[in-house]
C-alpha cells in the first residue's frame, strides 16, 4: 500500500512537470507585446480641437504665499488669494496693494461688496476688512468641519462643509438659518455626495444658490430656504461633462449666467451654458503641469476668468477672444 502510495505520488509530480514545460513552452513561444492593447489613453481627451477653444491667456504672476488655495475679486476689479497665513491683494494689473496677516490656513474666500474679506478656515469664518482687521469670528458648530466654499447676498452667508457634507446658512451676524442640502426624498432632495474637499458654492444671477454636487457631477439650485429650484448633470470623460470621483472642482458663475468650471484628473477649464450645455473651453489639459488640481476661479466684472493655480503659484488671467 505504502509503495503504492509513492508511485501514485510521483505519477503526479511528473505530470505537473509535464504540464509545466507544455505550459511555459507554449507561453515563450510567442513575443511578448510591445504595450498593452488594452491600456487605458488619455490622449483623446488632452487634445482638443483649437475652434473650441475661446479664451486666451493675457497675463500671469506668481504669489508669495505658501498653500494657496482661493481666489476672489472685488467690484474694483482687485485680486485677492489666501493661503496658509496671509491674504495677498494686487490690482487688477498685478499691481501689489497691500499684504493681510490672518495667522490661519484659509481654504476659502469671498470679498464682500464693501470689501469685508470673509474667510472659511477649515472649521470657522473669520471677516476681515480692507485695512486688514478682524471684525469678526463664528465657529460652525458640527465636528468635522471642513469650510471649502462661502457664497454672499446682501442679507445671508452660506458655507459649504465638505466634511459634514451640509450648507449652513446665516445672517450677516453669524446666526444660523437653516441647512441646505439634507437628503429629503419628498422634496427630490437626494442629498451631497463629497468624496474628497472640493465643495464649490456661489451665487446665481437671480440670487439662487448654486452648488456643485462633485460626486455626482451635478449642479444643484437652492433657494434661501433649502428648496431645491433646477438642476443638471453630465457624467463624460469628453468635453461636455465631467469625470472621476469629484468634478469639477470649483467654478464660478458670469453675469449672463454661464458656469466656468475647473477639473481635476483632465484638468481643464471650460464654460457651460446657465442650461449645461457644453460651450468651449478656456483652458486644456496641456496648459497645466502633470498632477494640477485645486484651480479655484473668479470672474471680474470685464468677464476675465482670473484662475489660481497652486502647482505654479501663479495666478493666471484669461480673456474671451474677439472671434
Amino acid at each position: 500500500m505504502e509503495k503504492n502510495k509513492i508511485i501514485i505520488g510521483l505519477a503526479i509530480v511528473a505530470i505537473i512537470a509535464v504540464v509545466g514545460f507544455m505550459a511555459a513552452d507554449f507561453f515563450i513561444g510567442f513575443d511578448k507585446p510591445q504595450k498593452n492593447v488594452y491600456e487605458f489613453k488619455l490622449d483623446d481627451f488632452t487634445d482638443v480641437d483649437s475652434s473650441l477653444i475661446n479664451y486666451t491667456e493675457v497675463l500671469n504672476f506668481n504669489i508669495d504665499i505658501e498653500k494657496m488655495k482661493a481666489v476672489d475679486v472685488d467690484k474694483d476689479d482687485n485680486i485677492y488669494v489666501a493661503g496658509k497665513d496671509k491674504i495677498l491683494i494686487y490690482d487688477k494689473n498685478a499691481k501689489f496693494i497691500r499684504q493681510i496677516y490672518t495667522e490661519v490656513e484659509a481654504l476659502s474666500l469671498k470679498v464682500s461688496d464693501n470689501n469685508d474679506i470673509y474667510l472659511g478656515a477649515r472649521d470657522h469664518v473669520e471677516i476681515w476688512n480692507f485695512e486688514g482687521e478682524k471684525e469678526a469670528s463664528w465657529e460652525v458648530l458640527n465636528p468635522r468641519v471642513v469650510i471649502t466654499s462661502i457664497a454672499l447676498t446682501d442679507s445671508s452667508v452660506f458655507v459649504a462643509d465638505a466634511g459634514n457634507k451640509i450648507i449652513y446658512h446665516y445672517n450677516l451676524n453669524g446666526k444660523l438659518k437653516n441647512e441646505i442640502g439634507r437628503k429629503d426624498s419628498i422634496k427630490g432632495i437626494q442629498g451631497f455626495v463629497i468624496p474628497s474637499p472640493y465643495f464649490d458654492i456661489a451665487i446665481g444671477r437671480d440670487n439662487e444658490l448654486w452648488v456643485v454636487n462633485s460626486g455626482r457631477h451635478q449642479f444643484e439650485a437652492y433657494d434661501m430656504y433649502g428648496n431645491l429650484k433646477s438642476s443638471w448633470k453630465k457624467t463624460s470623460m469628453n468635453l461636455d461633462g465631467f469625470s472621476g470621483c469629484c468634478n469639477p472642482s470649483n467654478m464660478a458663475i458670469l453675469p449672463n449666467g454661464s458656469f466656468v468650471t475647473t477639473e481635476k484628473g483632465i484638468v481643464r477649464i471650460k464654460i457651460h451654458k446657465p442650461s449645461g450645455e457644453f460651450e468651449s473651453v478656456v483652458a486644456t489639459p496641456k496648459q497645466f503641469d502633470k498632477g494640477t488640481r485645486g484651480l479655484d476661479v473668479a470672474v471680474d466684472s470685464e468677464n476675465r476668468i482670473i484662475l489660481l493655480d497652486p502647482m505654479r503659484a501663479m495666478i493666471r488671467i484669461f480673456e474671451k477672444d474677439n472671434k
